[in-house]
């Protein structure tokens, strides 16, 4: 199974760099970043010994719809403010938002390995491309994405360990007697 592998990425290396060179420019995405969505796909399926009948055919299909999701990753994206909004409602509003964005950097800090770091520098008011943010780590540019949502999900399950659910919302229903 080993030599099959590494003959099938042998044989779509020159394909795969081809089809996500062309469609990287239309995606908005490195070309790079496609390659490695595309080989975690592929890995993916090897590992579940369902591989692909006609490799060259999939290859093709999977950088399509890698790079249809960048498009609608793109698209659903909204640059952060640089500067928080200005308090509506006044001095109170103003301290809370700053508790907050006090206590969101101080779990930051509190993450595992190179989440602080990467957060840090994703937080950053100079709004750095993933290329500068991967030259200051000093890791690919490729794996940024995978990093960012391991970091994001660790501070998420951290944030809501020390913050107490909010209570229910919106209409509560009743019930009803059973002898009805």
């Amino acid at each position: 199974m080993k030599t099959d592998a590494s003959d099938l990425v042998g044989a779509l290396r020159p394909l795969l760099a081809a089809e996500a060179a062309a469609e990287a420019l239309g995606s908005g995405t490195e070309p790079a970043d496609l390659e490695q969505a595309v080989w975690l796909r592929l890995l993916e399926r090897l590992d579940a010994a369902h591989p692909p009948p006609d490799p060259a055919r999939w290859l093709r299909h999977a950088v399509r719809a890698e790079s249809r999701r960048a498009r609608r990753r793109a698209r659903h994206e909204q640059p952060y403010a640089t500067e928080p909004p200005a308090p509506d409602g006044g001095p109170e509003r103003a301290a809370l938002t700053a508790e907050r964005c006090r206590a969101v950097r101080a779990a930051v800090r509190r993450l595992p390995g190179r989440c602080p770091g990467l957060l840090d520098a994703l937080l950053s008011s100079k709004d750095l491309t993933y290329r500068e943010i991967a030259g200051e780590l000093g890791i690919s540019q490729g794996s940024l994405g995978p990093e960012r949502s391991r970091c994001l999900g660790c501070l998420r399950r951290m944030l809501a360990a020390e913050v107490a659910a909010p209570g229910a919302r919106g209409k509560v229903l009743r019930r009803q007697p059973a002898d009805r």
